[in-house]
This record gives C-alpha cells, sequence and structure tokens, in this order.
C-alpha cells in the first residue's frame, strides 16, 4: 500500500464521499482531516450530494445534530472545498453523475433486471474524480462503501458476492465495466495510517495505532482484520 499525501503539486486533490467523513466525525478525528490537508497541498473536496448527506439533512436530525457540525466547521473553515473552488459547476457534476448511476445500475443484470449498485451521492463523487482526470487534475476517491470499492477495484468479486445473496446467475454488461476503469481509491483507515505513519496522531502510547483502524472498522470503514493487520506491520 502506497498512499502519497504530501507534495508540492497544487493540482491535485481529494474527493470525499459521505461514509468517509462520517467515519472520522463519529471517532471524534475530524482534527485529522484538517492536519492531512495542511501537509496534502491540495484540494479536499466534496459535492453538493455528500454535502447534502453529511450536514444539510443531518443538521436537521437531534441525533446526528454533532457529527453534521463537525463537518460543516471543516467546510466554514475551507478544510473542505466545494468543486466550485476548481471551477467546476454542479450542473456539470450532475451529467456526469446521472451517467455513472446508469452505467453502474446496469452493470449486472440477474433474472433479466439491473441490479441497483449506487445512489446519488457516491456517484457524484465518481462524477467529479472523473472530471478532474479530464482536467488534468490528480486525484483519489476517499470511499468507505465497499460497493463503489468493488466496482472499481473487484467487480469479479462482487459478482461472485451478489450471486450468493441473491441466489441469481448474474450477467456482466462489458460495456459498462469499461467505464469505471481509472478511478484511485483510498478508505479512512488508511488516511488515518498516513496520519499516524506522518506523526499527526498525538496520543502517545504503542497502541494507538491497532485502536485508530479498527475504530474507522467499526464506524464503517469496509476494511477486513486481517487487513488491518498487515498495516500495523507497515509502521
Amino acid at each position: 500500500m502506497k498512499i502519497q499525501i504530501s507534495g508540492k503539486d497544487t493540482q491535485k486533490a481529494i474527493v470525499f464521499d459521505s461514509g468517509t467523513l462520517i467515519s472520522f466525525s463519529m471517532n471524534g478525528t475530524t482534527d485529522l482531516i484538517e492536519k492531512l490537508k495542511g501537509i496534502f497541498k491540495g484540494k479536499f473536496l466534496i459535492t453538493s450530494e455528500v454535502k447534502k448527506e453529511v450536514i444539510d439533512t443531518p443538521l436537521r436530525i437531534k441525533k446526528f445534530e454533532l457529527e453534521a457540525l463537525k463537518i460543516k466547521q471543516l467546510l466554514d473553515d475551507k478544510v473542505l472545498e466545494m468543486p466550485s473552488s476548481l471551477g467546476i459547476a454542479d450542473p456539470e457534476i450532475t451529467i456526469k453523475t446521472n451517467e455513472i448511476l446508469n452505467m453502474a445500475n446496469s452493470f449486472f443484470i440477474g433474472n433479466g433486471r439491473e441490479i441497483h449498485l449506487l445512489d446519488s451521492g457516491e456517484s457524484s463523487c465518481l462524477a467529479l474524480s472523473r472530471i478532474l482526470t479530464e482536467k488534468r487534475i490528480k486525484n483519489i476517491l476517499a470511499v468507505d462503501e465497499r460497493t463503489t470499492r468493488m466496482i472499481v477495484e473487484k467487480h469479479e468479486n462482487l459478482k461472485e458476492f451478489l450471486e450468493k445473496k441473491l441466489h441469481v446467475k448474474i450477467k456482466i454488461n462489458h460495456d459498462s465495466l469499461k467505464f469505471f476503469h481509472g478511478f484511485k481509491i483510498v478508505r479512512s483507515a488508511e488516511l488515518a495510517y498516513v496520519a499516524y505513519k506522518k506523526g499527526l496522531v498525538k496520543i502517545r502510547n504503542e497502541n494507538v495505532l491497532d485502536a485508530l483502524l479498527y475504530a474507522m472498522k467499526f464506524k464503517g470503514a469496509a476494511i477486513s482484520g486481517e487487513e488491518i493487520e498487515e498495516m500495523k506491520r507497515l509502521k
């Protein structure tokens, strides 16, 4: 695993999906996002769809209000920014989001029916990533959601998983398959690992990396215990 965070090139970005931000917020570690931004020397971006999911809607729900306020503070402080900061307008993202939704949700066909895989939030992140790439802005997606990652990285594993879950034989739409090549993805646990390696975690204890990675896992990061143990061995 190699994640490049620091560097001089300002034309680069990390696009954050909702789940990754929620993992940091629920673990009380949003300060690590701010510290990572300080060494990244690029943009930390969220789409309008993600903003709705992590700020606008939960601010109206008492159970989730505090987490939403933590993330809103990152946006107010310009740690997180909207795509407009790079001259990318919402209508452009919406067009690409709808294209990705159509592609993703026709990716697998079972019993003659298309299988729904993605919703608008994660699709908007993929859309923004594709737009950034087209503009030659280096970028990576911060996504904890397993299905999105598997579409991009391990579609055969996703096919096998869905066949077992749905008890149907699934066919792959290969036209859709080609569309999802080229995306780069990192999880909240991997960002937390980078924060640890860069000395951004101020808790001084030999077990802090273990605690940090498992906290991310238990708050939604799609990472196995085996992967965590492998990451710990890299320290």
